[in-house]
């Protein structure tokens, strides 16, 4: 499949690096341009290339990966995301994303926001729980599914997280269903009982889910 990654940081690079070696191809964009991604797509090798933001998203058929810093999303394409189905990578994080009020008082969620803000996109919340480098150490595409690191899959469109849930495992993880962007962000985001933990999908606190 070839997918868009927007944001060459760690999260972006770590997704790239599974991807490309789980046999798809990525165009990688950041801010500062295809240029600076040179070292990048080099050591992603043959499967990856750097292009431009709305390179990468026309690349990316059907999916797009945001890791981008998630006080950045309305800076994002609206029209040019349309249809895609955008996998949400982003946490908000006050101290750098700034107060938002809605977040702070739960009357929204961070995923919500972006989908709100991308209203043609197809947006599911993944790839967000684990720390860049657990990300990478964890991957095992042979161990069986029971055997493997959860990854937690929130979305509102059944079709989308279905196939983002086949990413997850083509990329060596085992996808667990965490419900709607809503009930995902409680389950799944910064501060939840499985936030950076490495845990197979039967240690999965059920309580709550």
């Amino acid at each position: 499949m070839d997918i868009g990654i927007l944001g060459s940081g760690m999260i972006g690079g770590a997704v790239g690096r599974l991807l490309v070696d789980a046999g798809h191809r990525v165009a990688v964009a950041n801010s500062r341009g295809p240029a600076s991604l040179a070292a990048l797509v080099a050591d992603l090798g043959p499967g990856a290339r750097a292009a431009s933001a709305a390179g990468a998203i026309a690349f990316g058929a059907p999916v797009v990966v945001l890791a981008i810093p998630f006080g950045r999303y309305q800076e994002l394409p609206v029209a040019e995301l349309a249809g895609k189905v955008v996998v949400d990578t982003t946490n908000y994080t006050p101290a750098r994303d700034g107060r938002i009020a809605e977040l702070v008082s739960g009357g929204t969620t961070s995923s919500e926001l972006i989908a709100a803000f991308l209203p043609a996109a197809r947006v599911v919340k993944s790839l967000n729980t684990l720390y860049f480098k657990t990300l990478l150490d964890r991957a095992d595409r042979l161990a069986p599914s029971a055997e493997r690191t959860a990854l937690f899959v929130s979305g509102d469109d059944g079709e989308a997280n279905a196939l983002v849930a086949s990413l997850v495992a083509e990329i060596g993880f085992a996808a667990v269903a965490a419900g709607s962007l809503r009930e995902g962000d409680a389950r799944q985001g910064t501060g939840s009982a499985v936030f950076n933990v490495p845990l197979t999908p039967a240690q999965v606190p059920r309580e709550g889910w």
